[in-house]
């Protein structure tokens, strides 16, 4: 889906003015960006202007790119080489400084592990609470350093070769007798990995010199995987699906707490309200506990969910405690200024994997949530508040999630689109399958409970004729109903026809209410499902790997709109191909100048992966996603929304070796940018001796032209010390100008 600039140029053009000057009340939307690295007190003239005169010179990238100024004839030459840098790589003239790292002592507890999501709630001047999430555990970097990190050994290896002796690759931790000693040290494994997750709150401080420290205020706390467990720190809920959440006996597996949870992980990125609060998102909770439910919302058993103990993510870690599935997935809010919280999760939310959330606060109108599910075919939602908002500012409006209803959307190819409610009168019409990249469309499986994967058109008109409305594939009261669809939103999107999407990672409300969205993916999956292309489709037609931003304004710009427009203004890929030179788009930023600032996710094993050739041995072009090689480390990226450079990426920073750069957040003057680096050292763990290998790419000039680069790439990392043979560690940085000053 390739936007040519002019095209952009046109859509942009139609409503950019009331985003560039901030038309609409500063208190009615939230959150707020100003132009970052730039005073408060800048004129809207300073901001127009930024797109044609950058705050800063851009770095130079692993591939040509049409924004760095090298001639078309000197592309080749200019890219013949290229060394990667195991290192957090900023303009001239910007600096980071590290706030917090994986270990870390936070309040009763600890810095958890790759951090993810940031947001800075300020006091007052100069200080505040920094929320941060803390998503899953690379098993390779984190069983390497955790007894140097952590000061304490865990039984990797005992665990790994028990299973191994019992010839399995997992096991079900849940079904051991509690006397068992393999169970007792998977239990302990677990319980750590699960302290490493969860929500963090740290109080920060700028110093004089403008650097951003902790102050280890009393409120500075952990909400881990297990909170609740042995401490008595429940997360409460709210919403429809307490009643399921409530139930001693049900068609599945309940754990007997009711409307108490033990506990928040795989904690992505998140929002902030104008309130004061701040949501983090449960993305791929399935790796620990059993996504699908039954009719009547239950959960899956344990069981179903074995623990895992291999080379790559650690997988299953709730299974030892008997976790119910149907309690993860979900928005948990937390008021980063009340040490006494430890999070609420609101349902009317939606289960779903949750990547971010976009808020749009109003006086006068109904609270307005957009999500997305991160998965392959994923869904975007919206949730609308019953209530109406009075102040945006009162901690009052949490109350205005506890009743309402989430749609999820339908996009036309024409470019509009409208909203579906998913509640139990909505009718039942599925997706066709020809229109899915890859023919497949997991749908709830009834009465057994569970998901079946549609791969034949006769199995969707089987389920069509069999099942008329959203209400005949769950069961009990209305209100239970009403709770099981919630608890199950992808697979009742699926059902109702909400478009199959391409990752939706990140959604960023911007000042003139307009909806930013980044697509990460458009590739195919034979276990989640795939992409409708009608709308998320390469130049060719065909499935596309390198991701899009896309732009959605609801029609009148009325929030509780039930139809809307939506555009695409940037494209991943190479820029021969009409790319903007970025891949797999993640988190977003908006400033107040409408500009973009985006970081990139790709995934770990493809961070620099050689690519000698674009064919394989067989003589067929090399895949989509492999090519990802060719980008080097996480990204930064400036896109500017106005003036002459306006659908062009400029390349701000590049992450350490194989870390993801997530979780962007500016403070409210402007002056620093907060960002997560999450597991630096991914595929290798720790760099030893500073080795490094020397690698090939056949790169191509802008236009086109085959090239061949010498790449020399760290083996592993040793970030935030850059001491020879330290272990890596996840942290959170402040970035700012070295002079402090304002542009």
């Amino acid at each position: 889906m390739t936007i040519k600039r002019r095209d952009f140029l046109t859509f942009i053009g139609g409503i950019g003015g009331a985003m560039l000057f901030d038309a609409v009340p500063r208190d009615r939307l939230a959150p707020k960006f100003t132009m970052p690295f730039m005073g408060a007190d800048a004129n809207n003239a300073a901001f127009a202007a930024t797109s044609s005169k950058l705050s800063f010179k851009p770095i130079k990238g692993t591939m040509p790119l049409v924004t760095d100024s090298i001639p078309l004839s000197k592309q080749n030459q200019s890219y013949k080489s290229f060394e990667v840098v195991d290192d957090l790589v900023l303009p001239e003239g910007f600096v980071y400084d590290v706030i917090a790292a994986w270990g870390d002592k936070v309040g009763d507890s600890r810095f958890g592990y790759n951090n993810d999501y940031l947001s800075l709630v300020e006091t007052s001047k100069n200080e505040g609470y920094l929320t941060v999430n803390f998503e899953y555990i690379s098993s390779i970097p984190w069983e390497q350093a955790y007894e140097k990190v952590i000061g304490n050994s865990l039984p990797f290896d005992e665990v790994a070769s028990a299973i191994k002796a019992l010839d399995k690759k997992d096991i079900d931790a849940w079904s051991l007798d509690k006397n068992d000693p393999l169970r007792a040290k998977i239990e302990l494994i677990s319980k750590e990995a699960l302290i490493d997750l969860g929500i963090g709150v740290i109080s920060v401080r700028r110093t004089d010199s403008g650097k951003w420290v902790r102050t280890n205020s009393t409120a500075d706390r952990r909400i881990t995987g297990i909170s609740g467990l042995d401490d008595g720190r429940y997360l409460k809920t709210t919403g429809p699906a307490v009643a399921i959440f409530r139930k001693e006996k049900g068609l599945g597996y309940t754990d007997k707490l009711g409307d108490r949870i033990i506990g928040t992980f795989n904690n992505c990125a998140g929002g902030t309200t104008p309130w004061g609060t701040v949501f983090s998102a449960e993305e791929n909770y399935q790796n620990f506990v059993p996504e699908a439910v039954m009719a009547d919302g239950t959960s899956l058993d344990p069981s179903k969910k074995k623990f895992t103990k291999d080379d790559g993510e650690l997988v299953g870690v709730a299974n030892v405690f008997g976790l119910a599935g149907n309690k993860y997935g979900w928005m948990v809010e937390v008021d980063p200024a009340n040490p006494n919280d430890y999070g609420t999760k609101h349902t009317w939310l939606g289960r779903f994997r949750h990547e971010a959330v976009g808020i749009r606060a109003e006086a006068g109108k109904p609270l307005v949530f957009y999500s997305g599910c991160d998965r392959r075919g994923g869904h975007l939602y919206k949730f609308v508040s019953k209530g109406i908002i009075k102040d945006p500012k009162d901690k009052a409006n949490s109350k205005l999630l506890e009743s309402g209803m989430l749609y999820a959307a339908k996009f036309n190819a024409d470019g509009s689109g409208r909203w579906i409610a998913l509640q139990p009168s909505t009718p039942i019409n599925p997706h066709k399958l020809d229109v899915l990249a890859g023919k497949m469309l997991p749908l709830p499986k009834r009465p057994e409970g569970g998901v079946f994967k549609a791969t034949k058109e006769e199995e969707i008109t089987e389920f069509t004729s069999k099942f008329k409305t959203l209400g005949d594939l769950y069961v009990g009261s209305d209100r239970e109903k009403q709770g099981a669809i919630l608890i199950d939103a992808h697979y009742a999107g699926n059902a109702v026809g909400a478009t199959c999407t391409a990752r939706p990672e990140d959604t960023e409300v911007a000042p003139d209410g307009s909806l930013f969205i980044a697509f990460t993916s458009g590739s195919a999956s034979s276990s989640d499902g795939s992409p409708d292309l009608r709308i998320f489709k390469g130049t060719d037609g065909k499935a596309y790997e390198y991701g899009w931003l896309m732009r959605l304004n609801e029609d009148g710009n009325k929030p509780e709109s039930m139809s809307f427009k939506w555009s695409t203004i940037a494209t991943g890929g190479e820029p021969a191909e009409g790319g903007l030179g970025f891949t797999n788009p993640d988190n977003l930023a908006i400033d107040r100048g409408g500009n973009i600032w985006m970081v990139t996710d790709i995934s770990s094993d493809k961070y620099n992966r050689a690519i000698p050739s674009r064919k394989d041995k067989s003589d067929k072009p090399v895949s989509q996603s492999d090519l990802r090689g060719l980008y080097g480390n996480s990204s930064i990226w400036f896109l500017p929304t106005s003036g002459s450079d306006l659908g062009k990426a400029y390349l701000f920073g590049f992450g350490p070796v194989e870390c993801e750069t997530t979780g962007p957040f500016f403070s409210s003057d402007q002056q620093t940018l907060f960002l997560s680096v999450q597991h630096p050292g991914e595929v290798i763990g720790t760099r030893k001796d500073m080795a490094f290998e020397s690698r090939k790419f056949a790169m191509r000039t802008s236009d086109g032209k085959e090239f061949m680069q010498t790449r020399k790439v760290p083996l592993g990392s040793n970030w935030p010390t850059l001491k020879p043979n330290d272990p890596p560690k996840p942290a959170v940085v402040a970035i700012r100008k070295i002079d402090n000053s304002s542009l």
